[in-house]
């Protein structure tokens, strides 16, 4: 985990304002607090589809915050005096999108090395950070669950399962 973050760490961030903070969710009741948002939220999610969408919106596997033995919530710090503010002021949004790109990093070093991460979203930002008391400055990035996955695939569940599927990158570049 520690060389997760590390590598997570050494991703590119606007003004190097390096905004990521990283908790690791280790206490129990904490950990339970997270999985009964999500099971409130999947569930009203699941009112949102009906017929066959609803059907098949239940069978998925939308989180593995049961099975995985680390949690780690990802914020990012708004208020970081870090990097002087450089490449914010027009584009503020940037801290967020740095602590994007660091979660992609950490996300492709894990799949090199066979570690499963995946990104929970079914989440309420709020209550997870009343949940895992943090500061008021950091805004609510990612929940990920990372241990060993029990099956390695190439395709993402969602492909394997239809509910969607990868399109070309022609239908999402134009040229001008």
């Amino acid at each position: 985990m520690e060389r997760l973050i590390e590598i997570a760490c050494l991703s590119p961030s606007v003004g190097l304002s390096q905004p990521w903070r990283f908790v690791v969710v280790e206490n129990v009741a904490r950990r339970q607090a997270v999985i009964d948002d999500f099971k409130g939220c999947n569930a009203a999610a699941l009112h949102s589809y009906s017929g066959e969408r609803a059907a098949r919106y239940a069978a998925l596997k939308l989180a593995g915050l049961e099975e995985a033995p680390v949690h780690l919530a990802v914020f990012a710090e708004s208020e970081s005096e870090t990097g002087y503010g450089l490449g914010r002021a027009t584009m503020p949004e940037t801290i967020e999108y740095s602590v994007a790109a660091a979660i992609c990093s950490m996300w492709l070093a894990a799949r090199a090395e066979g570690i499963g991460l995946g990104w929970v979203s079914i989440l309420n930002p709020t209550r997870i950070r009343t949940i895992l008391d943090v500061p008021e400055s950091w805004k609510f990035i990612g929940y990920l669950c990372i241990g060993y996955p029990e099956e390695v695939s190439d395709r993402p569940e969602l492909e394997r399962t239809n509910w969607e599927f990868r399109r070309a990158p022609a239908e999402f570049t134009i040229r001008r």
